[in-house]
Protein backbone atom coordinates (compact mmCIF):
# COMPACT_ATOMS: atom_id res chain seq x y z
CA UNK A 1 0.00 0.00 0.00
CA UNK A 2 1.25 3.24 -1.29
CA UNK A 3 1.03 4.98 2.20
CA UNK A 4 2.22 8.53 0.51
CA UNK A 5 -1.34 9.45 -0.34
CA UNK A 6 -2.40 9.63 3.35
CA UNK A 7 -0.66 12.72 3.39
CA UNK A 8 -2.95 14.53 1.30
CA UNK A 9 -5.58 13.08 2.98
CA UNK A 10 -8.12 13.96 6.28
CA UNK A 11 -7.83 11.89 8.80
CA UNK A 12 -11.69 10.62 10.15
CA UNK A 13 -12.24 10.22 13.93
CA UNK A 14 -14.76 8.67 14.56
CA UNK A 15 -16.05 9.19 18.65
CA UNK A 16 -15.90 12.38 20.66
CA UNK A 17 -15.52 11.06 23.90
CA UNK A 18 -12.10 10.69 25.97
CA UNK A 19 -10.90 9.24 22.78
CA UNK A 20 -11.58 10.78 20.16
CA UNK A 21 -12.46 14.38 20.94
CA UNK A 22 -8.87 15.05 22.18
CA UNK A 23 -7.58 12.97 18.90
CA UNK A 24 -9.20 15.14 16.93
CA UNK A 25 -8.74 18.82 18.88
CA UNK A 26 -4.95 17.86 18.95
CA UNK A 27 -4.29 16.63 15.20
CA UNK A 28 -6.47 19.71 14.44
CA UNK A 29 -4.18 21.79 16.67
CA UNK A 30 -0.89 20.82 14.94
CA UNK A 31 -2.54 21.74 11.82
CA UNK A 32 -3.32 18.34 10.17
CA UNK A 33 -7.17 18.33 8.22
CA UNK A 34 -9.62 16.48 10.30
CA UNK A 35 -13.23 15.36 10.47
CA UNK A 36 -14.90 14.55 13.63
CA UNK A 37 -17.81 12.28 14.01
CA UNK A 38 -20.31 11.01 16.83
CA UNK A 39 -22.96 8.74 16.79
CA UNK A 40 -26.50 10.99 15.85
CA UNK A 41 -27.79 10.10 19.26
CA UNK A 42 -24.77 11.56 21.19
CA UNK A 43 -23.87 14.40 18.71
CA UNK A 44 -26.05 16.92 20.10
CA UNK A 45 -23.89 16.93 23.20
CA UNK A 46 -20.62 15.90 22.33
CA UNK A 47 -20.49 17.70 18.77
CA UNK A 48 -22.28 21.38 19.77
CA UNK A 49 -20.46 24.13 19.48
CA UNK A 50 -17.09 22.57 17.92
CA UNK A 51 -18.04 23.55 14.59
CA UNK A 52 -17.30 27.67 15.32
CA UNK A 53 -15.61 27.32 18.45
CA UNK A 54 -13.08 24.27 18.49
CA UNK A 55 -11.98 21.76 20.67
CA UNK A 56 -9.91 23.21 23.64
CA UNK A 57 -6.78 21.33 24.49
CA UNK A 58 -5.58 21.65 27.99
CA UNK A 59 -4.34 20.10 31.30
CA UNK A 60 -1.32 18.42 33.14
CA UNK A 61 -0.33 16.50 29.82
CA UNK A 62 2.16 14.72 32.13
CA UNK A 63 5.08 12.93 30.15
CA UNK A 64 8.62 12.39 30.23
CA UNK A 65 9.65 15.24 27.79
CA UNK A 66 7.80 17.74 29.87
CA UNK A 67 6.09 18.03 26.69
CA UNK A 68 2.94 20.20 26.06
CA UNK A 69 0.34 21.42 23.12
CA UNK A 70 -2.18 23.61 24.36
CA UNK A 71 -5.04 25.72 22.56
CA UNK A 72 -7.73 24.92 19.85
CA UNK A 73 -8.02 22.98 17.19
CA UNK A 74 -10.24 23.17 14.62
CA UNK A 75 -11.96 20.55 12.74
CA UNK A 76 -12.50 20.90 8.87
CA UNK A 77 -15.30 18.70 8.82
CA UNK A 78 -17.74 17.89 12.29
CA UNK A 79 -21.03 15.88 11.27
CA UNK A 80 -22.85 12.66 12.39
CA UNK A 81 -22.88 11.62 8.79
CA UNK A 82 -21.13 8.58 8.68
CA UNK A 83 -20.52 8.92 5.32
CA UNK A 84 -19.59 12.42 4.57
CA UNK A 85 -16.47 11.55 7.27
CA UNK A 86 -14.91 9.20 5.88
CA UNK A 87 -15.31 9.40 2.51
CA UNK A 88 -12.58 10.47 0.84
CA UNK A 89 -10.42 10.34 4.22
CA UNK A 90 -7.14 8.60 4.57
CA UNK A 91 -6.56 7.48 7.94
CA UNK A 92 -9.94 6.49 9.96
CA UNK A 93 -9.12 6.67 13.74
CA UNK A 94 -11.80 4.71 15.58
CA UNK A 95 -12.29 5.91 19.28
CA UNK A 96 -15.50 4.65 20.41
CA UNK A 97 -16.29 2.05 23.38
CA UNK A 98 -15.97 -1.13 22.50
CA UNK A 99 -19.76 -2.25 22.87
CA UNK A 100 -20.51 -0.11 19.93
CA UNK A 101 -18.05 -1.51 17.44
CA UNK A 102 -20.95 -3.72 15.60
CA UNK A 103 -22.96 -1.09 15.10
CA UNK A 104 -20.71 1.63 13.68
CA UNK A 105 -18.96 -1.21 11.75
CA UNK A 106 -21.94 -2.14 9.88
CA UNK A 107 -22.64 1.41 9.02
CA UNK A 108 -19.02 1.60 8.17
CA UNK A 109 -18.09 -1.11 5.93
CA UNK A 110 -20.26 -0.21 2.59
CA UNK A 111 -18.76 3.23 2.77
CA UNK A 112 -14.49 1.76 3.01
CA UNK A 113 -12.30 2.83 0.04
CA UNK A 114 -9.70 1.37 -0.75
CA UNK A 115 -5.99 2.56 0.50
CA UNK A 116 -7.68 3.57 3.86
CA UNK A 117 -5.96 2.38 7.08
CA UNK A 118 -8.31 2.39 10.33
CA UNK A 119 -7.03 2.50 13.41
CA UNK A 120 -8.88 1.30 16.49
CA UNK A 121 -7.96 3.09 20.16
CA UNK A 122 -7.76 0.39 21.87
CA UNK A 123 -8.64 -2.69 20.42
CA UNK A 124 -10.40 -4.50 22.39
CA UNK A 125 -10.94 -7.30 19.46
CA UNK A 126 -12.03 -4.77 17.64
CA UNK A 127 -9.97 -5.84 14.78
CA UNK A 128 -11.29 -9.06 14.57
CA UNK A 129 -14.87 -8.28 14.62
CA UNK A 130 -13.96 -5.68 12.15
CA UNK A 131 -12.12 -8.28 9.23
CA UNK A 132 -14.94 -11.10 10.15
CA UNK A 133 -17.58 -8.58 9.42
CA UNK A 134 -15.93 -7.28 6.05
CA UNK A 135 -16.04 -10.74 4.81
CA UNK A 136 -19.36 -11.75 6.11
CA UNK A 137 -20.47 -7.94 3.99
CA UNK A 138 -18.89 -9.33 0.86
CA UNK A 139 -16.53 -6.42 1.02
CA UNK A 140 -12.92 -6.79 -0.43
CA UNK A 141 -11.33 -3.12 -0.31
CA UNK A 142 -7.98 -3.04 0.03
CA UNK A 143 -7.55 -1.52 3.31
CA UNK A 144 -5.18 -1.91 6.44
CA UNK A 145 -7.00 -2.61 9.93
CA UNK A 146 -4.95 -2.17 12.92
CA UNK A 147 -5.66 -1.87 16.80
CA UNK A 148 -3.34 -0.11 19.80
CA UNK A 149 -3.14 -1.56 23.62
CA UNK A 150 -4.03 2.03 24.95
CA UNK A 151 -4.55 5.28 23.74
CA UNK A 152 -2.27 8.50 23.36
CA UNK A 153 -3.61 10.38 26.32
CA UNK A 154 -4.96 10.06 29.86
CA UNK A 155 -7.69 12.32 29.16
CA UNK A 156 -11.13 13.36 30.72
CA UNK A 157 -13.61 15.26 28.78
CA UNK A 158 -14.85 18.30 31.21
CA UNK A 159 -18.65 18.06 32.01
CA UNK A 160 -20.52 19.93 34.35
CA UNK A 161 -23.92 19.89 35.13
CA UNK A 162 -24.70 17.50 32.47
CA UNK A 163 -23.20 19.89 30.30
CA UNK A 164 -20.41 17.87 27.98
CA UNK A 165 -17.48 20.49 27.08
CA UNK A 166 -15.41 20.89 24.49
CA UNK A 167 -12.62 21.56 26.73
CA UNK A 168 -10.20 17.72 26.77
CA UNK A 169 -8.46 17.99 30.19
CA UNK A 170 -4.75 15.66 29.36
CA UNK A 171 -3.64 14.02 32.15
CA UNK A 172 -0.58 12.45 30.59
CA UNK A 173 1.22 11.91 26.71
CA UNK A 174 1.66 8.21 26.01
CA UNK A 175 5.58 8.00 25.24
CA UNK A 176 5.52 5.06 23.89
CA UNK A 177 2.61 2.25 21.98
CA UNK A 178 1.89 -1.34 21.60
CA UNK A 179 -0.11 -2.55 18.06
CA UNK A 180 -0.07 -4.54 15.30
CA UNK A 181 -2.25 -5.00 12.45
CA UNK A 182 -4.69 -8.23 11.00
CA UNK A 183 -2.99 -10.05 9.02
CA UNK A 184 0.25 -9.28 10.78
CA UNK A 185 2.18 -8.76 7.40
CA UNK A 186 0.22 -5.19 7.38
CA UNK A 187 1.67 -4.29 10.86
CA UNK A 188 4.78 -2.46 9.33
CA UNK A 189 2.40 0.35 7.55
CA UNK A 190 0.30 0.00 9.83
CA UNK A 191 2.99 1.57 12.12
CA UNK A 192 4.05 3.81 9.52
CA UNK A 193 0.57 5.19 9.02
CA UNK A 194 0.80 6.37 12.96
CA UNK A 195 3.44 8.85 12.04
CA UNK A 196 1.40 10.46 10.06
CA UNK A 197 -1.71 11.60 12.87
CA UNK A 198 -0.36 14.41 15.00
CA UNK A 199 -1.64 13.16 18.20
CA UNK A 200 1.27 10.37 18.20
CA UNK A 201 3.75 13.08 17.73
CA UNK A 202 5.02 12.38 20.76
CA UNK A 203 5.17 8.53 19.97
CA UNK A 204 6.99 9.10 16.86
CA UNK A 205 9.20 11.48 18.08
CA UNK A 206 9.56 9.59 21.81
CA UNK A 207 10.33 5.98 22.79
CA UNK A 208 8.39 5.28 19.75
CA UNK A 209 6.32 1.92 18.47
CA UNK A 210 6.37 -1.85 19.34
CA UNK A 211 5.20 -4.10 17.26
CA UNK A 212 3.12 -6.08 18.34
CA UNK A 213 3.09 -10.07 17.60
CA UNK A 214 -0.65 -9.60 16.12
CA UNK A 215 -3.54 -8.24 17.19
CA UNK A 216 -4.45 -10.83 19.95
CA UNK A 217 -0.28 -9.62 21.23
CA UNK A 218 -2.32 -6.29 21.57
CA UNK A 219 -5.45 -7.05 23.33
CA UNK A 220 -3.23 -9.36 25.78
CA UNK A 221 -1.52 -6.17 26.15
CA UNK A 222 -4.09 -3.65 26.83
CA UNK A 223 -3.65 -2.45 30.63
CA UNK A 224 -7.27 -1.52 31.07
CA UNK A 225 -8.89 -5.24 32.24
CA UNK A 226 -5.80 -5.48 34.57
CA UNK A 227 -5.54 -2.20 36.39
CA UNK A 228 -9.45 -1.56 36.07
CA UNK A 229 -11.17 -4.68 37.19
CA UNK A 230 -9.25 -5.05 40.34
CA UNK A 231 -8.32 -1.47 41.21
CA UNK A 232 -12.23 -0.35 40.87
CA UNK A 233 -13.69 -4.30 42.57
CA UNK A 234 -11.58 -4.38 45.11
CA UNK A 235 -11.54 -0.28 45.96
CA UNK A 236 -15.29 -0.46 45.79
CA UNK A 237 -15.40 0.34 49.75
CA UNK A 238 -13.48 3.79 48.79
CA UNK A 239 -15.33 4.67 45.75
CA UNK A 240 -18.55 4.43 47.43
CA UNK A 241 -17.36 6.15 51.16
CA UNK A 242 -15.40 8.42 49.56
CA UNK A 243 -17.57 11.85 49.81
CA UNK A 244 -20.37 10.45 52.78
CA UNK A 245 -18.06 8.55 54.54
CA UNK A 246 -14.51 9.82 53.99
CA UNK A 247 -15.63 13.04 53.61
CA UNK A 248 -14.24 14.02 50.35
CA UNK A 249 -15.49 15.43 46.98
CA UNK A 250 -16.93 12.65 44.60
CA UNK A 251 -15.60 14.74 41.76
CA UNK A 252 -11.90 14.50 42.85
CA UNK A 253 -11.73 10.62 43.63
CA UNK A 254 -9.15 8.71 41.39
CA UNK A 255 -8.98 4.56 41.67
CA UNK A 256 -5.28 4.64 40.83
CA UNK A 257 -4.85 7.66 43.55
CA UNK A 258 -7.07 6.50 46.21
CA UNK A 259 -8.09 2.59 45.96
CA UNK A 260 -4.50 0.91 44.63
CA UNK A 261 -2.48 -0.76 47.29
CA UNK A 262 0.05 -3.43 47.82
CA UNK A 263 -2.84 -6.05 47.45
CA UNK A 264 -4.98 -4.97 45.25
CA UNK A 265 -1.05 -4.87 42.96
CA UNK A 266 -0.60 -8.51 43.94
CA UNK A 267 -4.39 -9.29 42.64
CA UNK A 268 -3.52 -7.66 39.48
CA UNK A 269 -0.14 -8.68 39.17
CA UNK A 270 -1.46 -12.43 38.99
CA UNK A 271 -4.14 -11.12 36.58
CA UNK A 272 -1.85 -10.45 34.34
CA UNK A 273 0.42 -13.88 34.62
CA UNK A 274 -2.34 -15.33 33.95
CA UNK A 275 -2.81 -13.65 30.45
CA UNK A 276 0.84 -14.26 30.05
CA UNK A 277 0.12 -18.03 30.25
CA UNK A 278 -2.51 -18.07 27.70
CA UNK A 279 -0.67 -16.06 25.48
CA UNK A 280 1.67 -18.72 25.55
CA UNK A 281 0.06 -21.10 25.22
CA UNK A 282 -1.96 -19.63 21.85
CA UNK A 283 2.07 -18.63 20.56
CA UNK A 284 1.18 -15.33 20.52
CA UNK A 285 2.96 -12.18 22.33
CA UNK A 286 2.11 -10.01 24.89
CA UNK A 287 3.89 -6.99 26.57
CA UNK A 288 6.77 -7.88 28.91
CA UNK A 289 5.70 -6.45 32.43
CA UNK A 290 7.50 -7.55 35.46
CA UNK A 291 5.45 -8.22 38.57
CA UNK A 292 7.18 -5.11 40.20
CA UNK A 293 4.95 -2.96 38.15
CA UNK A 294 2.24 -3.44 39.67
CA UNK A 295 3.61 -3.27 43.01
CA UNK A 296 3.34 0.65 42.46
CA UNK A 297 0.41 3.25 42.48
CA UNK A 298 1.58 4.33 39.21
CA UNK A 299 1.36 0.87 37.67
CA UNK A 300 2.65 -0.22 34.90
CA UNK A 301 0.75 2.36 33.04
CA UNK A 302 2.80 5.06 34.15
CA UNK A 303 5.86 3.33 31.81
CA UNK A 304 3.82 4.51 28.76
CA UNK A 305 3.95 8.17 29.83
CA UNK A 306 7.26 8.64 31.47
CA UNK A 307 9.70 6.17 31.13
CA UNK A 308 10.81 2.42 32.42
CA UNK A 309 12.19 3.86 35.43
CA UNK A 310 9.14 5.66 36.47
CA UNK A 311 7.38 4.37 39.65
CA UNK A 312 5.08 5.95 42.37
CA UNK A 313 5.57 4.08 45.71
CA UNK A 314 1.71 3.27 47.52
CA UNK A 315 2.62 5.19 50.29
CA UNK A 316 3.37 8.54 47.96
CA UNK A 317 0.38 10.62 46.44
CA UNK A 318 -0.31 11.25 42.69
CA UNK A 319 -2.31 14.00 42.53
CA UNK A 320 -2.06 14.97 38.17
CA UNK A 321 -4.69 11.43 38.96
CA UNK A 322 -7.34 13.53 41.38
CA UNK A 323 -10.42 13.24 39.37
CA UNK A 324 -10.13 10.84 36.97
CA UNK A 325 -12.55 8.50 38.79
CA UNK A 326 -14.55 5.96 37.93
CA UNK A 327 -17.22 8.02 40.07
CA UNK A 328 -19.47 4.95 39.85
CA UNK A 329 -19.38 1.08 39.40
CA UNK A 330 -21.30 1.63 36.28
CA UNK A 331 -18.48 2.73 34.47
CA UNK A 332 -16.53 1.02 31.35
CA UNK A 333 -13.76 0.17 34.36
CA UNK A 334 -16.10 -2.39 34.25
CA UNK A 335 -19.51 -3.01 32.21
CA UNK A 336 -16.82 -2.59 29.22
CA UNK A 337 -13.19 -4.04 30.87
CA UNK A 338 -15.13 -7.65 32.17
CA UNK A 339 -17.82 -8.58 29.39
CA UNK A 340 -15.44 -7.45 26.83
CA UNK A 341 -11.40 -7.51 28.12
CA UNK A 342 -11.85 -10.18 30.59
CA UNK A 343 -14.28 -13.08 29.12
CA UNK A 344 -12.54 -13.06 26.27
CA UNK A 345 -9.63 -13.70 28.12
CA UNK A 346 -11.33 -16.39 30.26
CA UNK A 347 -12.85 -17.89 26.99
CA UNK A 348 -9.11 -18.30 25.91
CA UNK A 349 -8.07 -19.87 28.83
CA UNK A 350 -10.67 -22.70 28.36
CA UNK A 351 -9.95 -23.25 24.93
CA UNK A 352 -6.31 -23.41 25.05
CA UNK A 353 -6.82 -25.38 29.12
CA UNK A 354 -5.09 -22.57 31.21
CA UNK A 355 -6.31 -21.89 34.74
CA UNK A 356 -7.29 -18.40 35.39
CA UNK A 357 -8.08 -18.75 38.79
CA UNK A 358 -8.17 -14.49 39.42
CA UNK A 359 -9.68 -13.42 36.20
CA UNK A 360 -12.53 -15.77 37.00
CA UNK A 361 -12.82 -14.32 40.52
CA UNK A 362 -12.72 -10.97 39.23
CA UNK A 363 -15.53 -11.79 36.41
CA UNK A 364 -17.54 -13.84 39.78
CA UNK A 365 -17.12 -10.80 41.81
CA UNK A 366 -18.10 -8.59 39.33
CA UNK A 367 -21.34 -10.24 38.59
CA UNK A 368 -22.23 -9.98 41.99
CA UNK A 369 -21.38 -6.81 42.96
CA UNK A 370 -23.46 -5.34 39.40
CA UNK A 371 -26.48 -7.62 40.11
CA UNK A 372 -26.19 -9.12 36.51
CA UNK A 373 -24.35 -10.97 34.42
CA UNK A 374 -22.15 -9.43 33.00
CA UNK A 375 -21.35 -11.97 30.36
CA UNK A 376 -24.11 -12.58 28.80
CA UNK A 377 -23.73 -9.46 26.96
CA UNK A 378 -20.11 -9.59 26.05
CA UNK A 379 -17.83 -11.00 23.25
CA UNK A 380 -17.61 -14.66 22.74
CA UNK A 381 -15.11 -16.44 20.36
CA UNK A 382 -17.80 -16.90 17.86
CA UNK A 383 -18.40 -13.31 17.58
CA UNK A 384 -15.56 -12.02 17.06
CA UNK A 385 -14.95 -15.01 13.64
CA UNK A 386 -12.50 -17.67 15.88
CA UNK A 387 -14.63 -19.87 17.61
CA UNK A 388 -14.04 -22.30 14.76
CA UNK A 389 -10.55 -22.45 14.53
CA UNK A 390 -8.12 -24.83 15.20
CA UNK A 391 -4.72 -23.56 16.59
CA UNK A 392 -3.41 -23.86 13.16
CA UNK A 393 -5.83 -21.71 11.42
CA UNK A 394 -5.87 -19.17 14.03
CA UNK A 395 -2.19 -18.43 13.75
CA UNK A 396 -2.56 -18.45 10.23
CA UNK A 397 -5.59 -15.64 10.29
CA UNK A 398 -4.07 -13.51 12.41
CA UNK A 399 -0.83 -13.46 10.79
CA UNK A 400 -1.33 -13.65 6.70
CA UNK A 401 -4.74 -15.53 5.56
CA UNK A 402 -7.50 -12.99 6.84
CA UNK A 403 -8.89 -11.73 3.43
CA UNK A 404 -11.15 -13.67 0.92
CA UNK A 405 -10.65 -12.68 -2.15
CA UNK A 406 -13.52 -12.82 -4.56
CA UNK A 407 -16.40 -10.62 -2.65
CA UNK A 408 -18.09 -8.03 -4.24
CA UNK A 409 -17.28 -4.59 -3.14
CA UNK A 410 -18.69 -2.34 -1.02
CA UNK A 411 -21.95 -0.75 -1.62
CA UNK A 412 -22.81 2.70 -1.06
CA UNK A 413 -25.77 4.07 1.45
CA UNK A 414 -25.30 7.90 1.83
CA UNK A 415 -27.58 10.34 3.71
CA UNK A 416 -27.17 13.65 5.11
CA UNK A 417 -26.06 15.08 8.15
CA UNK A 418 -26.13 17.52 10.73
CA UNK A 419 -24.30 20.28 11.29
CA UNK A 420 -22.49 21.30 14.44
Amino acid sequence: MDLKTLKEKPIAVLGAGGVGKPIAGDSALAGARVRIWDQPEFAKKTLANIGKWGIRIEGLQMNMYSYQRSGFGYPEMVTDNLAEAVKGAGIIVIGIVASAHEKIFKELIPLLEDGQVIHLIPDNFGTLLLRKMMIEAGCDKKVIIGGWATSPYGCRIVSEGGFVTNICDIRDRVIMLRGAAIPHTDTPDFIESAKLIPAFDLITNGLGYQAADTVMDTCFSNANPVIHIPGTILGAAVLQNFDNVLGNKMGNFSMYAHCLCPAIGSVAADFWHEQELIAEAMNVGIAPVAREEYMSRSTMYGHEYMGPDYAVPFDQEIPHKYGDGPFTLESRYITEDVPIGCYMYQQLARRYNVATPTIDAMIHLANIMMGRDLTATGYTLDHVGIGHMTPEQLQAWLRENCRHEGHAGCRSNVRRGSSF
